[in-house]
């Protein structure tokens, strides 16, 4: 029981992280419109087009970011976290003796119960290499030798 409540913790700061995410990109995106729609045109009208362009870039960059965030709520909706196996895969928590990671989205370090937690993708590096892992695996991840002692 005590292994879904650490995963549903993890689950839970992931989501709150996507979301908080979500909401400032929104920001940006209604700040950029609005920015946008006040411009008018002066008598210099060169300086009215850079600042125009430099609007349009942001607002693609912003159209970047949402579009990565959709990604990660896709993937945290084939997260389940009410499913074990002995092997490492998406929504796993995978224990190592120097680090435990989340497989689910690259949200950073979170904490729970006083016990840092790594969030990684299943496709950055070390997600990768975690992936199909089993208890008591070894690997070598960045010149280190890390051995996996559990996984929920």
């Amino acid at each position: 029981m005590l292994e879904i409540k650490i995963k549903e913790a993890l689950f839970l700061q992931c989501e709150a992280f996507v979301n908080k995410r979500l909401q400032t990109v929104e920001e940006v995106i209604s700040s950029n419109q609005k920015a946008l729609q006040s411009e008018t045109k002066s008598s210099a009208g060169d300086k009215h087009e850079t600042g125009r362009a430099m609007l349009q870039l942001e607002m693609e960059k912003a159209g970047q970011q949402l579009a990565g965030i959709r990604q990660m709520k896709e993937i945290l909706a084939k997260v389940d976290i009410s499913k074990k196996a002995e092997i490492a895969h998406l929504g796993s928590v995978v224990f190592t003796e120097k680090v435990n990671y989340f497989l689910s989205i690259s949200a950073g370090q979170l904490t729970v119960k006083d016990k840092i937690y790594f969030a990684v993708s299943v496709s950055s590096p070390i997600g990768k290499m975690l992936l199909g892992k089993k208890t008591n695996e070894v690997f070598s991840f960045n010149g280190n030798v890390i051995e996996i002692s559990a996984i929920l």
